[in-house]
């Protein structure tokens, strides 16, 4: 599957436990945050998806937006969430290797190979579709449904430096206090702040307190319906 099709169909759930993925650290929540003298302490999101792609030269953009490409990474959610962390990085950092259960993208075992040192400065939005509330809606609904933008992020403290040591990569959490995170579909959507072509490795992570059962992601609608129906 290349990075700009179809990538990825999973159950949140098939990731418990595991926050951590090589050089990013913990991936932690913001229901429960305690500040302390040395800073936020968070509880690790016990549920996490990791999305491993290449933004290749060249690719044709999902979409622009006020002038800039953007790229989207769907997701359906069957349950109400009490929360959804979303955070990307690029380029993946050294040392940072897919496991089991990860979804990777075709290209980029040629990517990471061929073209490791090569990042953008990640931007990423959460939005949901508000004309969609059921899978049946999606098919006819989704080309024209408005997009309620949850929240948004350009450059994070949280995550580790890109190679320039500028603190780029991106990282956003959304509360059921906030922003209801009803039933329906949602997708990820990213692009560089920077002026400049989005290549370059990247990994993507989603996160949630809790296990969202039947909660599938991918990078196009086919795909997706797919995966909810079987």
């Amino acid at each position: 599957m290349r990075w700009y099709y179809a990538v990825a169909v999973a159950v949140l759930v098939a990731l418990s436990g595991c926050a951590t993925s090589g050089g990013l650290g913990n991936f932690g929540a913001e229901t429960g945050v305690r500040e302390t003298p040395a800073g936020a302490v968070r509880v690790p999101y016990t549920s996490v998806i990791s999305y491993y792609g290449y933004a290749e030269p060249g690719a044709q953009p999902d979409a622009v937006i006020n002038g800039r490409d953007h790229w989207f990474i769907y997701l359906w959610v069957p349950v109400v969430a009490p929360e959804v962390g979303v955070r990307m990085i690029s380029p993946v950092p050294e040392g940072t290797e897919p496991q089991e259960g990860d979804f990777v993208a075709a290209s980029y075992a040629d990517g990471s190979a061929t073209d490791p040192d090569t990042f953008f400065d990640t931007w990423i939005a959460l939005e949901r579709a508000t004309a969609i509330v059921n899978p049946g809606d999606i098919r006819d609904a989704v080309a024209t449904t408005p997009w309620l933008t949850l929240a948004s992020n350009d450059d994070s403290s949280e995550m580790p430096p890109q190679p320039s040591g500028s603190q780029y990569n991106s990282l956003l959490r959304v509360t059921a206090d906030a922003e209801p995170l009803v039933r329906g579909l949602y997708r990820i959507a990213f692009t560089t702040y920077r002026s400049g072509p989005v290549q370059g490795t990247f990994l993507a992570q989603v996160g949630a307190p809790i296990e969202l059962p039947g909660t599938v992601v991918a990078r196009d609608i086919e795909t997706l319906l797919a995966a909810i129906e079987e």
